[in-house]
């Protein structure tokens, strides 16, 4: 066995592929390596010494040695974000490719025989595959890119240059209690502010009616409909609660 060494580690998984039929999982798979490549030449990184190991919906790949971590953690999505919008434009809602990429370090064994053993390539999956990532990109139906990098990155790289907006990226603890895995993470959209919390419907305002005429927080009792005898109790900021009929 020979001395593991340290390298960033990339992975890539497409979000819904399972439940494509097998004419679109072939799609996918023809164009997932094309759009990577892509990215790669774009971003200047030359293709010698990446090692890559497909997976069907995704890529595991460990970079060589003096890799810029900048590029990685914070032009990799960015790029892969349009190419996506490029190459989704016209398709069929379950045609299109969004994917999830996780980005770690550490020391990896490149003599394995079925694989890169070391801790370093499994925290890079568990990032990847992690719960709170699906969610993140879930919430955010125009996005094509979700990345996720550990917290060790997102300390180096993203909060001392200004390539990204550090605020903009949610801080997680990236779960799987089935393979007793947790880690701080942080996850980044591209154009988007992952850490911007959602309104719920409770404050969610709403829109005035065609007569002009704005209902919030109301609560009716007796009828469902409004008219004769309907009581309307609007709650105010302190919680009273004020009866008016109509």
């Amino acid at each position: 066995m020979a001395d593991p060494s340290r390298h960033l580690v990339l992975t890539v998984d497409v979000e819904r592929y399972s439940g494509r039929d097998n004419v679109l999982q072939w799609r996918v798979q023809q164009a997932l390596p094309r759009i990577m490549q892509r990215a790669r030449e774009e971003l200047g990184l030359l293709p010698d010494g990446w090692l890559v190991q497909p997976s069907g919906d995704g890529q595991l790949a460990i970079l060589p040695q003096g890799t810029s971590e900048r590029t990685i953690v914070t032009r990799l999505a960015p790029t892969v974000d349009r190419l996506l919008r490029e190459h989704n434009h016209g398709l069929a809602p379950e045609a299109r490719i969004r994917l999830r990429i996780g980005v770690h370090e550490g020391l990896v064994h490149l003599d394995g025989g079925n694989g890169f053993p070391g801790e370093a390539v499994v925290t890079a999956c568990r990032l990847v595959d992690s719960p709170q990532l699906k969610a993140t990109l879930r919430r955010f139906p125009e996005a094509q890119v979700a990345l996720i990098v550990s917290d060790r990155l997102y300390q180096d790289v993203v909060r001392h240059y200004g390539d990204l907006r550090p605020e903009h990226f949610l801080r997680v603890t990236a779960s799987l209690p089935e393979k007793s895995f947790d880690a701080v993470a942080w996850i980044h959209l591209p154009g988007e502010n992952a850490a911007a919390e959602q309104p719920s419907p409770a404050t969610t305002p709403v829109q005035p009616s065609a007569g002009g005429q704005t209902f919030q927080h109301i609560t009716a009792h007796g009828p469902t409909a409004f008219g004769n005898g309907n009581v309307i109790t609007t709650y105010g900021s302190a919680g009273s609660a004020t009866p008016h009929r109509p």
